[in-house]
């Protein structure tokens, strides 16, 4: 059984079918849609005239048919008994299973002071993109809280669709603890150049409005009109279903280096799972590209097949405007940043650590972020990628 309805559970299912799995294999998901692709929610999905969930659809219905792969959507789950291996739904239903897979990803943090108006959203779902789409139809200005990826993208994505926009984040640039400073400060420049208004260093003190939302107030007492806002302050791992089972909780799933979890024949992985790293911390990689090596070492491990911890070079990438931002590796912001590349919009940038390439981010640039994949795993030195000046 797998307890999630996203891309981490579909891969899982299908990796087990490739080895071989010959057992029964449900996923359970607290959607009524099938498992579908979250990246393009805060892309295209929010400039397309029309969107459905076969839009979206990671598999068509025939892959579930074909695989023997059961869906039970619908009903989350509520709670685990890892003594009778017992999954309890939302709606009262107890199953069992003999090895269970938890992949329930994230949940939306939100702003309980917020003013419970319309117009206020919050972006992970597909009905979450839907109820944006049908607000944005009839609004003019947007407040976006919070430059993330989400929040960046989205901020994107309306101002395309010719809406103003304000982009608030309380950080001196957006994506500032991902890229740090120095390369926010090119992504603060990419929407200002597209017309978004970017306030850094900035907090929301409330939201106002009579039946829907109407301004929004900053702590400095600055005021910002608005008929939509967006929510995009992170998100935090679906896993209070699991209080009280035998499954440790920190930061996510807590599990060794290939998914093993605390608990006997309980598995997690993708965005809820915290795995441990090569040097023994815990860690969650939030990142589409990461789930697919996962689902490998996961089941190889399952399976006994020689399970080999995942080793990869974390790659993601974010959909801006025209501009594919792009990333390898590990970015700190205690990192040394040489900017290598950069016409105004584009950009190329090496991260060094302890005088090795640690990391690049490139916007609208993809060929020479990729050429830079074997450098970051073999710790090469800085001055391999560097250009002599």
């Amino acid at each position: 059984m797998i307890i999630g309805g996203g891309l981490a559970a579909v891969r899982t299912a299908e990796q087990l079918r490739r080895n071989d799995y010959t057992d029964p294999i449900t996923i359970v998901g607290a959607e009524a849609h099938p498992p579908y692709d979250r990246p393009p929610l805060s892309k295209e999905m929010l400039q397309r005239e029309a969107v459905t969930a076969a839009d979206v659809a990671l598999k068509p219905a025939a892959f579930y048919e074909q695989h023997r792969i059961g869906l039970r959507l619908g009903s989350a789950a509520r709670t685990l008994d890892t003594a009778a291996r017992t999954v309890t739904l939302a709606h009262g239903a107890v199953l069992g299973y003999d090895r269970l897979v938890i992949a329930t990803g994230l949940v939306p943090n939100r702003i309980p002071s917020f003013a419970d108006l319309d117009g206020i959203h919050v972006l992970r779902s597909f009905d979450d993109c839907l109820a944006l789409r049908r607000r944005a139809a009839g609004a003019r200005r947007a407040v976006v809280v919070g430059a993330g990826f989400i929040g960046c993208e989205v901020s994107a994505s309306l101002r395309g669709a010719g809406m103003q926009v304000v982009l608030v984040e309380p950080q001196a640039t957006p994506l500032a603890s991902v890229l740090g400073e120095q390369v926010g400060a090119l992504i603060t420049r990419l929407h200002r150049t597209e017309g978004v208004e970017v306030c850094t260093g900035a907090q929301v003190a409330s939201v106002s409005g009579t039946d829907g939302v109407e301004s929004v107030t900053l702590s400095d007492g600055s005021v910002l009109a608005a008929d939509l806002v967006v929510v995009g302050i992170g998100s935090r791992p679906a896993c209070d279903w699991l209080a009280g089972s035998e499954v440790a909780v920190a930061d996510g799933v807590v599990c060794d280096a290939v998914g093993r979890t605390s608990a006997q024949d309980v598995w997690a992985i993708g965005d809820v799972a915290s795995w441990r790293d090569a040097n023994g911390a815990q860690a969650r990689v939030e990142h589409w590209s990461n789930v697919a090596e996962q689902a490998r070492t996961l089941v190889s491990a399952m399976l006994n097949l020689d399970a080999v911890a995942s080793a990869g070079v974390p790659y993601f990438w974010s959909d801006q405007y025209d501009i594919k931002i792009q990333c390898l590796g590990h970015p700190r912001t205690g990192d040394t940043v040489h900017l290598a590349e950069d016409d105004g919009r584009r950009f190329l940038a090496y991260y060094e650590r302890g005088g090795v390439l640690a990391a690049v981010v490139g916007a609208g640039i993809p060929e020479k972020v990729r050429t830079a994949r074997g450098k970051i795993a073999a710790g090469a030195p800085i001055s391999e990628v560097l250009q002599p000046v």
